[in-house]
């Protein structure tokens, strides 16, 4: 019902809210003669932060339209190269010919994205920089809202064979990056293709801040995890898909809650974020309003998750910790890090990350016994959160670079 009452809502908002970005516009454009009044500044900047606190927010695009290469501009392309019912495996591809690209020898990088309530896009950035020196494909998962109940359920086992189906695709020379969530599930199907002696088997695994062990360093995310029974989230965080969707009746963890939580997580700060725009509004900075916009365009655009997957990750990662116990079975079959002999591993954590606690990610290493102590790499990103590691300018100055040298390292 609060999926229906959710939808209500939207409907009665958005005359409302499209009202609103009209009169915003009629007091800023330099054309109305409503610009020219006194205080039009103010009420536009009124009017826009009530649009964009009511708004909608659909899924943004990549937009990566070029990359600079060697001194040269070159345009992307983006390509749907495997398309699966609740993911479509994305290409950026370089506008050079089979010659050119050979040339640059760049080597391929599967970015495993997360399903947690946001698009793909949130890895825009990560993408972007990894563009200059690699051939880049990424997971860009489907909202579960839009895939019809006739396709079956989608389990956390499903998204584990949907990395190997991946990663077969691309071939033994592909070098898999996995950012947040996505660590456990990655680390569980490499683990496996290892276990089955796989030809495919990746050359290197770069892990970002993610719940491999939990335990270490809990966050606000790891307790509510923890002191909630499972039932809880069974009855009150699930919801059926209303009927204005093309998953109509599909069990889901509705993204609407999801955001709500991202924001319930530090309120002060969003609430302050908010008030800064105005004032960037008012004072005509638009460089700030406009990075205040691509923000929250992202931060505001979610996804949801299919009920299955969702409770079965609560379960499996956070509630009993299998993976660093040693109990996850997967198809019936074990999951075994320490069979992992040739796939190189780095992992990257942020100082400061309030999502992933310190320490969550480089348990990795504890794991990955049968990997040579020269093919372990960690690297602690110092005054670096959660979203740092991955987007932003030490994501771009720091850590993308360190990522580039041990792909080339072990490529």
């Amino acid at each position: 019902m609060l999926y229906q009452l959710h939808e209500m809502q939207r409907s009665f908002l958005n005359p409302l809210m499209q009202w609103a970005d009209a009169s915003s516009k009629l007091f800023s454009n330099p054309v109305s003669p409503f610009a020219h009044t006194p205080f039009a500044q103010r009420i536009a900047a009124g009017y826009e932060l009530m649009y964009r606190l009511g708004k909608d927010y659909e899924k943004p695009a990549f937009g990566i339209k070029s990359v600079r290469i060697n001194d040269a501009e070159v345009g992307i392309m983006e390509r749907t190269v495997v398309e699966k019912p609740f993911c479509k495996l994305l290409h950026f591809k370089k506008d050079l010919s089979d010659q050119a690209f050979a040339a640059l020898q760049q080597p391929s990088v599967l970015v495993v994205a997360p399903l947690s309530g946001h698009h793909a896009t949130l890895l825009r950035d990560t993408v972007r920089a990894l563009l200059v020196e690699h051939d880049v494909y990424i997971t860009d998962w489907i909202d579960a809202r839009m895939v019809p109940l006739s396709q079956g359920p989608f389990h956390l086992d499903d998204y584990i064979y949907y990395v190997q189906d991946f990663i077969r695709h691309l071939g033994p020379d592909v070098h898999v990056i996995s950012v947040c969530q996505p660590t456990v599930p990655v680390l569980a199907a490499i683990a496996l293709m290892a276990t089955n002696n796989d030809p495919k088997l990746p050359k290197t695994m770069t892990m970002m801040g993610g719940p491999i062990d939990p335990r270490k360093s809990p966050t606000a995310v790891n307790d509510l995890a923890v002191e909630k029974p499972f039932s809880w989230f069974e009855n009150t965080v699930i919801y059926s898909v209303p009927g204005n969707y093309p998953g109509f009746g599909r069990k889901v963890y509705p993204g609407f809650l999801q955001h709500a939580g991202f924001i319930a997580m530090n309120p002060g700060r969003h609430a302050q974020s908010h008030r800064e725009f105005y004032q960037h509004l008012v004072r005509g900075d638009d460089d700030s309003a406009e990075a205040h916009r691509q923000f929250y365009d992202e931060y505001n655009a979610v996804l949801d998750m299919p009920a299955e997957y969702y409770l079965e990750t609560i379960k499996t990662v956070f509630q009993e910790h299998r993976l660093p116990k040693g109990t996850w079975e997967v198809g019936g079959q074990l999951v075994r890090p320490q069979d992992i002999k040739t796939v190189a591993l780095f992992t990257v954590e942020g100082e400061l990350d309030d999502i992933s606690g310190l320490g969550q990610t480089r348990a990795a290493h504890d794991l990955c016994t049968g990997i040579p102590p020269e093919m372990h790499q960690e690297f602690v990103a110092p005054k670096c959160g959660h979203y740092g590691i991955f987007s932003g300018r030490r994501w771009r100055e720091i850590i993308c670079p360190k990522i580039g040298e041990f792909i080339r390292k072990h490529a």
